[in-house]
């Protein structure tokens, strides 16, 4: 009889369940990219649009170092919130959080502090200082909504309601859309600030859907769950912080180094592009993590089919551009891109195959060890990551400088096949240990 439950609880989490959760996740990463597409094209019409567009850039960067700490609510509260006690005290430190990343995202737009910051850390020109600063005030008031908004999607995940996280990107792009072409027509769309003001619309719509959809699980589930201790959210969060940003200095170590090769120019627009065509493909099976946290202990042998099968779509995709007719004419008439750069890159996303094929399986153990709650074992890999592509781009750069882009691509692909190895190890590790412990007891 026993044995009939868990079966009949298993196929309740089967494979065609995980996809029904699993794709309207997929689809909101993927829709999110289109946001900055509105808003590029958008400043794009404005007279002297280069300067703009790149004002706005340096600000977005900024801004996307500091998000980090916001964005990272999400993954907390999916991972921790099993009740609405638990979901207050996460909430309780997301307020924390939140005034120490105003602060000091008042310090930066409001006094010397961001001068500096912009002058020397992005080598911005002190003519656009003014500019930059509205821009990076605006651009804050977008982080602490993205927190929010985060912090009430953990809940909707939570519950499997994955169609709302779609929906409120899809809404969001709707309002952004429709307040660029406003901008467009009452010639609004002049400054660096007309852009970070539609992003702040879109993530402030976004935000408002999943509030209200997250506020109403959680009055549903009033009495329901235990207490979280802050020690116990901190020793989750912050790890998984650090991991998520050791993430984002990996790129810009490899474009310093891709100064050193033979064609730098050449070599570095086929790497970003390259590499943003990579990352757009990735980004539908981002959330991959979110599968083994939902479904592992219900499952496991469907979470592992599923990433499977997320780790052989994307490597297809890629391998069409690359081996197919299709490469050359996606690059010249989707991409823009000219004859030259466009089979340099192609011959760049050839060796980020590696990347694809590997990136949900980093993504599945890591799921494992937010599921264990051990997030800072995930620093390990990241380091391992970092070291290789560091050790690799060394020599390859001024022993084979007419790699160019191709360089950056076997670099940041060792890496991540080195940090594959070391999350797997880890994972190992662990799963030896508790054994070992549970024979013990």
């Amino acid at each position: 009889m026993e044995g009939t439950k868990t079966e009949n609880s298993t196929k309740d989490y089967g494979f065609t369940k995980i996809l029904i959760f699993f794709i309207p996740l997929a689809i909101s990463a993927s829709l999110t990219a289109v946001s900055h597409v509105i808003i590029n094209g958008t400043l794009s019409r404005a007279h002297h649009a280069e300067i703009i567009i790149a004002n706005y850039a340096i600000a977005l960067s900024l801004f996307s170092i500091l998000e980090r700490p916001a964005i990272v609510f999400r993954q907390t509260t999916s991972a921790l919130a099993k009740g609405s006690t638990a979901f207050f005290n996460i909430a309780a430190f997301f307020v924390k959080i939140s005034f120490f990343i105003s602060v000091l995202c008042a310090l930066i737009g409001f006094t010397r502090l961001g001068d500096w910051v912009f002058i020397y850390g992005f080598h911005a020109n002190a003519d656009s200082l003014t500019s930059l600063k509205v821009t990076f005030l605006v651009l804050a008031v977008v982080i602490l909504f993205s927190g929010l908004r985060g912090l009430y999607q953990g809940v909707i995940i939570n519950q499997l309601e994955t169609k709302w996280v779609t929906l409120g990107v899809i809404i969001r792009l709707m309002g952004m859309f429709g307040l660029a072409i406003c901008f467009i027509h009452f010639g609004l769309a002049n400054t660096s600030v007309a852009g970070a003001i539609i992003f702040l619309a879109g993530m402030a719509i976004e935000c408002l859907v999943s509030v209200w959809r997250g506020q109403t699980i959680v009055r549903g589930n009033s009495k329901y769950g235990s207490p979280l201790k802050q020690k116990e959210i901190s020793s989750f969060y912050f790890p998984l912080v650090f991991y998520m940003s050791f993430q984002t200095i990996l790129i810009p170590i490899i474009y310093s180094f891709l100064g050193k090769i033979q064609d730098v120019h050449l070599g570095i627009a086929s790497f970003a592009l390259a590499f943003s065509i990579t990352n757009l493909v990735i980004s539908f099976f981002m959330y991959t993590h979110q599968v083994v946290l939902q479904f592992y202990k219900h499952n496991k042998p469907a979470v592992i089919k599923c990433v499977i099968v997320f780790s052989i779509v994307p490597s297809l995709f890629l391998g069409a551009l690359c081996f197919t007719g299709a490469g050359p004419w996606f690059m010249t008439k989707v991409m823009g891109a000219d004859t030259r750069l466009a089979a340099e890159s192609l011959n760049v996303l050839k060796f980020c195959l590696i990347k694809t094929a590997v990136f949900p399986w980093v993504d599945y153990f890591g799921g494992i060890l937010m599921l264990q709650k051990s997030t800072k074992s995930l620093l390990k890999p990241q380091i391992c990551n970092m070291a290789a592509v560091i050790l690799v781009i060394i020599p390859v750069v001024y022993l084979h400088p007419e790699l160019n882009g191709k360089a950056g691509a076997i670099a940041a692909s060792v890496g991540e096949l080195i940090g594959l190895v070391a999350v797997f190890l880890v994972v190992s590790h662990r799963q030896k240990y508790e054994l070992q412990e549970q024979k013990a007891v």
